[in-house]
């Protein structure tokens, strides 16, 4: 991840190849020294060791000695599998097409962001007009040097002639805003910094709001941030200046954000606490006496206005739906017990959105999308056509608009851009990527497996048409299974590398996703969040049964919360599969809710400060704590970024050193440590080097060599 023994087999009439390795790292008498310190934590009288809590503090030369002596053995490792450069170059091949998104209209101008291929960011467009000739507005690409500065959000005034741009350095949370003028790009004023968590909402063209954390003593990047502030800019004036609208005294929150509705007459701001239910205010700015009102003044449920009419407001809640309803309040008394149905619940889980007069009602069918329209009263109005199976999006316009646009994609489908004719319920093909691949020699289906407890789990797998199955399929199995985020079908150019190739992609929808609603979440969470992993590991028990592959071909995926899936996983199921990749993953279940934002996770998980119980159930299947001595794991590339200030860095390197000294087997166990990225890959190259890497450690790994090599050898 040279020597070559060939033992060809055949895979769907593609021919893989097996191959021996040498220079593997074999123990870890191989891998840098971690120091270990007598670090122990006592909890409800239990005491519990951290012998890597150095790592902790980033900033330390002991703890850059150590990523970079890491790093060393990881490319080390890497350099040495003959075919990684190819795959790499394959990737970029594919990668390689211009790319639209979706267009948008802000004053005069139409804007839309574009690719050209391997720009290492999207570039934002504008035109006047549907003839009009295309012109760079903001280009990030000219933002460093090194292309890891990217653009982080837009945001327009009103009638579309001030801008206020974001821009996040080297992958972190943190950002900085640059407001200017649209016509001609002119600085208005100096640049806003060290903000987190916000977007900018504009007042007309004077002011706007925004919000953000006092910067906190320490490390910017790892020392914990607790109560978000939300406030209130006048252009021109020092920022010492700016009122604070919430989160002082009794209103203190961790998260809050503040919007206009489109016609600038109410201020809406969300509180919350963690990940999920929000607190709900409400101020009339059009009444000089106008003060923040409580539409909802607890945390239970989740809520966000959607649009108003008026003084008519629509809001969008789970309180009293698991599925999502929209409803429908007069601003004069807006409270829960006046609210009426507008969309009500029904089995499928509910996105809405509106424009030009209209309401959209997004259903996930079993992770599938499906569209209706109504009018602003609920009024059913008709089925959006949609081009076929997969994933929509997009169906939000202004309210006097006629056309909006939306996008469409499929695990083969490339994400499709369709005008949409709000009158008459027409799309029609408004732009469609040209990608090197044949969609037809793929296919795609759902299966519902059973996990432990009797639960039935979808789980969509693509592969090539008649592939065999003979257990010898290299497969990448991916989930998430948290956070009521919901994983659906979508396009990735890069996965196109691994189908090509032979391989199967399998994405499972656990517990602890959105795919089904709240239900769906919270039988995910917590005291249950053991599910989240035994429907994991019967999606890899499944394929194995049914023939798709086995242990020996099966590598484990996920990131963030899907990174905490993985490292639990293979700590109880070491044998399940021959690779394990777990990216920027919650691998310190005792003190995630210590760094940055992460005590708003606490709904998902709770922390070991809650109870007894729940200390023991965390620390029952936290990763860093569950591994255990001889026993062999399988082969593990962990990767993690240097400017990660969302799951810092730390978790990582404290579970690849336990795992390196507690692996017993000769799979070797890496750590991949990215600069000048964060929770994400910071630009389009360094996400190809990444993916590249992860395939090749793989195929390596599994004794494979990938058609795409074969010239090569």
């Amino acid at each position: 991840m040279k020597k070559y023994l060939i033992l060809s087999f055949s895979i769907a009439g593609i021919g893989f190849s097996s191959c021996n390795k040498p220079n593997e790292i074999a123990s870890a008498g191989q891998y840098p020294v971690a120091k270990k310190v007598d670090t122990v934590d006592t909890y409800f009288g239990v005491q519990v060791a951290d012998p890597y809590r150095w790592m902790e503090n980033d900033t330390a030369q002991e703890t850059a000695d150590w990523v970079k002596a890491e790093n060393d053995v990881t490319f080390g490792f890497l350099d040495k599998i003959p075919y990684r450069d190819k795959i790499k170059k394959r990737l970029e091949a594919l990668t390689n097409y211009e790319k639209l998104g979706s267009p948008f209209v802000e004053g005069d101008y139409i804007y839309f962001y574009k690719n050209d291929g391997l720009q290492n960011h999207y570039v934002l467009y504008r035109k006047k007009g549907d003839g009009g000739t295309p012109e760079v507005f903001l280009d990030p690409n000219t933002f460093s040097t090194d292309g890891t500065t990217k653009l982080a959000g837009v945001s327009f005034s009103k009638d579309g002639s001030r801008v206020a741009y974001q821009i996040s350095k080297g992958g972190a949370d943190w950002s900085e805003a640059i407001i200017i003028n649209a016509a001609d790009k002119e600085m208005l004023e100096d640049t806003l910094k060290d903000i987190k968590f916000s977007g900018i909402s504009w007042k007309g063209n004077e002011g706007y709001y925004f919000s953000t954390y006092e910067k906190p003593k320490g490390s910017q990047l790892s020392a914990k941030t607790q109560y978000h502030k939300l406030y209130y800019h006048v252009l021109g004036t020092p920022r010492n200046q700016d009122k604070v609208i919430f989160g002082e005294g009794a209103t203190q929150a961790r998260y809050i954000g503040g919007y206009l509705t489109e016609d600038e007459r109410f201020l809406i701001v969300s509180a919350s606490n963690t990940g999920s239910g929000n607190k709900l205010y409400i101020q009339d700015l059009k009444d000089p006496k106008g003060k923040l009102v409580a539409i909802v003044d607890n945390f239970d449920s989740q809520q966000g206005i959607l649009t108003n009419d008026g003084s008519r407001l629509l809001i969008e809640t789970n309180l009293n739906a698991p599925n999502n309803r929209l409803v429908s309040v007069d601003f004069s008394k807006p409270t829960v017990e006046n609210w009426k149905d507008v969309i009500p619940e029904t089995e499928n889980v509910l996105s809405t959105s509106s424009g030009g007069g209209y309401l959209f009602a997004d259903y996930t069918v079993d992770v599938k999308t499906a569209v209706k329209q109504y009018d602003m009263n609920g009024k059913f109005i008709r089925d959006v056509e949609l081009p076929g199976i997969g994933s929509a999006g997009g169906f939000g316009a202004k309210r006097d608009d006629t056309e909006l646009y939306y996008s469409f994609t499929s695990f083969t489908y490339p994400s499709t851009i369709f005008k949409y004719d709000m009158a008459s319920g027409k799309s029609t093909l408004y732009y469609q990527p040209n990608v090197d691949f044949k969609p037809d020699d793929y296919e795609t289906k759902q299966v519902f497996y059973t996990s432990k407890d009797g639960t039935k789990i979808p789980m969509f797998i693509v592969h090539k048409k008649g592939l065999e199955l003979n257990g010898k399929n290299p497969t990448w199995l991916y989930a998430y299974g948290g956070f009521n985020i919901s994983l659906t079908a979508g396009f990735s150019s890069s996965r196109i590398l691994w189908l090509e190739n032979g391989g199967i992609y399998a994405q499972p929808n656990l517990r602890g996703g959105g795919e089904y609603g709240e239900k769906w979440h919270l039988a995910g969470t917590k005291m249950n969040k053991q599910n989240v992993f035994d429907d994991f590991i019967a999606a890899g028990e499944y394929l194995i049964k049914e023939k798709y592959t086995s242990s020996e071909y099966l590598a484990i995926s996920g990131g963030s919360n899907g990174g905490l899936l993985v490292g639990a996983t293979m700590a109880q199921r070491p044998d399940l599969a021959k690779v394990a990749l777990p990216a920027v993953g919650v691998m310190d279940m005792l003190r995630y809710h210590t760094f940055t934002a992460g005590a708003g996770w606490a709904y998902d998980y709770g922390t070991a400060d809650d109870s007894k119980e729940m200390f023991e159930y965390l620390r029952a299947y936290s990763p860093v704590h569950a591994l255990r001595d001889s026993v062999s794991y399988p082969a593990t590339m962990v990767t993690t970024a240097d400017h990660d200030d969302r799951v810092v860095p730390a978790h990582s390197f404290k579970f690849a050193a336990t795992l390196q000294e507690k692996n017993a087997g000769p799979n070797p166990v890496l750590i991949r440590i990215d600069t000048k990225s964060g929770h994400g890959s910071s630009n389009l190259t360094k996400a190809i080097e990444s993916q590249a890497d992860q395939y090749a450690f793989t195929w390596y790994s599994m004794g494979v060599l990938p058609p795409t090599a074969k010239d090569d050898m």
